[in-house]
C-alpha cells in the first residue's frame, strides 16, 4: 500500500513538472506565432519594414514591465496564482491578436504577451526548481531554457503551417493557441503549490532595484554582452528572417519561414541539453566564438541567395544563441553576491531584452535607408565587435 502511494506521489510530482514546463513552452510559443505572419500583417495593414520591427520590439516593453515591477510577485502570492495570472494575460493577448483590426491592436497584444511571459517564466522557473527533489537544481535550469526554445520553435512552426495550408491565417492561429492555453491552464490549476506562506498582491513591492556591485562589474561585461548577442540572433530570426526569405531568397512559403525558426529553436534546445556538463565559462566563450561564423553565414546566404547557406547559418545561430544564453546566465549566477543575486540576474535579463529588440529596430531603419544586405552587414559587424570585446573580458577575468 505504501509502495502504491509512493508511486502515485511520484507520478503526481512528475505531472506537476510537466505541467510547469508545458506552461513555459506555451507562453513562449505565443511570442513567435507572429514570425511567419508578419508579412501577411504588413500587406493587410499596409505598414513599412521599420514598423514591422517596432511591432516585434514593443514586446520587450511587457518583458521589462514584468521584470521591473513584478519580478518577485510569485515569491509573495505563490507560484500557482502568479502562473495563472500570467496565463490570463496570455489569453487576453491572444484575443487581441485574434480580433486585430489595425496596428494598435498588434502593439497592445505584443506588450501583453511580453508581460505574461515575463511573469509566467519567472514563476515557472522558481516553481520547477522547488518541484525537483534534491539539492542540485541545475536540471531545473536545463528544463526551463530548453522548453523555452522548444516553445519558441513550435509557435513559429504551427503558425507557418496554418498560414500556408489552412484558411483565415490571421485568425485560426490564435484560435488554436487559445485552446492550447486553456488546456495548459487546467494542468497548472492542478499542480501543487510550493510556497507555504503566500501573501496578498498588495504585499508586492513595485519599486525596482537594479544594479551591479562595483567588485563584479568588470566580470559582468562578458556575460552581459554574450546575453545581448545571443538574444540579438534570436530577434533577428524571429522578426526579419521571413522578410529575408521572401525578398532575397525568393521563398514565400509561410511554412518554410516558420520551419526556419523552428530549426533554430530545436538546435538551441538540443545544444542546451547536450552541453549540460560543459562549464559555465567554457559555454559562454564557445558562444562568443560561434557568433562570428554565425553572422558571416547569414550575410553570405543573403548575398548568394542560397537557402542551403541559410539553413547552415540557422543551425550555427541556434547553437550560439543557446550557449550564450545559458553560459551567460550561469556565469552571472556564479559571480553575483548571494545577497544581491536576483538584482544582478535582473540586470543580465535587461541586457538580453535590449539585445532582442534594439538591433532589430536598427536593421529595420537601415533596410529602409539602404538595403537589407547592408543592414545585415551592419548587424554582423556589431555582433563581431561585441563578441571580440566580450572574449577579451571573458579571457581576462576567466579566474
Amino acid at each position: 500500500m505504501t509502495s502504491y502511494a509512493q508511486t502515485m506521489a511520484r507520478d503526481y510530482e512528475l505531472g506537476g513538472k510537466a505541467a510547469v514546463a508545458a506552461m513555459i513552452a506555451a507562453l513562449f510559443a505565443g511570442s513567435t506565432a507572429l514570425t511567419p505572419l508578419y508579412i501577411i500583417y504588413k500587406q493587410a495593414f499596409g505598414f513599412s519594414q521599420v514598423t514591422l520591427t517596432l511591432v516585434y520590439a514593443v514586446y520587450v516593453v511587457g518583458n521589462l514591465g514584468a521584470l521591473l515591477f513584478f519580478g518577485r510577485v510569485s515569491d509573495v502570492i505563490g507560484r500557482r496564482p502568479a502562473a495563472l495570472a500570467a496565463m490570463g494575460v496570455a489569453v487576453v493577448s491572444a484575443v487581441f491578436f485574434l480580433f486585430a483590426e489595425n496596428l494598435a491592436w498588434l502593439d497592445i497584444a505584443r506588450i501583453l504577451s511580453g508581460l505574461g511571459i515575463g511573469v509566467g517564466a519567472g514563476a515557472g522557473t522558481a516553481w520547477l526548481a522547488e518541484l525537483i527533489e534534491g539539492k542540485d537544481k541545475s536540471r531545473a535550469a536545463i528544463i526551463t531554457t530548453s522548453t523555452n526554445f522548444i516553445g519558441l520553435g513550435v509557435g513559429a512552426l504551427m503558425a507557418g503551417l496554418l498560414a500556408q495550408y489552412a484558411p483565415w491565417p490571421l485568425r485560426l492561429t490564435f484560435a488554436v493557441y487559445l485552446v492550447l492555453l486553456a488546456l495548459v491552464t487546467v494542468l497548472i490549476w492542478r499542480t501543487r503549490e510550493t510556497v507555504s506562506s503566500a501573501g496578498r498582491l498588495s504585499d508586492v513591492s513595485l519599486r525596482p532595484r537594479l544594479s551591479v556591485p562595483d567588485n563584479v562589474r568588470a566580470q559582468f561585461v562578458a556575460p552581459a554582452v554574450t546575453g545581448f548577442g545571443a538574444m540579438a540572433l534570436v530577434g533577428f530570426y524571429a522578426a526579419l528572417a521571413p522578410s529575408i526569405l521572401a525578398q532575397q531568397l525568393h521563398v514565400s512559403n509561410h511554412a518554410e519561414a516558420g520551419g526556419l525558426f523552428f530549426e533554430l529553436s530545436i538546435v538551441a534546445a538540443a545544444t542546451i541539453v547536450g552541453t549540460a556538463r560543459l562549464s559555465a565559462r567554457s559555454t559562454m566563450l564557445a558562444a562568443l566564438a560561434l557568433m562570428i561564423p554565425a553572422v558571416a553565414l547569414v550575410v553570405a546566404a543573403q548575398i548568394y541567395a542560397s537557402m542551403a547557406l541559410m539553413i547552415a547559418a540557422t543551425a550555427v545561430c541556434g547553437a550560439a544563441a543557446a550557449l550564450g544564453y545559458r553560459g551567460g546566465l550561469q556565469v552571472v549566477n556564479q559571480i553575483a553576491p548571494a545577497d544581491r543575486r536576483a538584482e544582478v540576474v535582473s540586470v543580465f535579463f535587461i541586457c538580453c531584452f535590449c539585445g532582442n529588440a534594439l538591433p532589430v529596430i536598427g536593421i529595420g531603419v537601415l533596410s529602409g535607408l539602404a538595403s537589407a544586405t547592408t543592414a545585415s552587414l551592419a548587424f554582423a559587424g556589431m555582433i563581431i565587435v561585441f563578441s571580440m570585446v566580450a572574449l577579451g573580458f571573458g579571457a581576462k577575468y576567466a579566474r
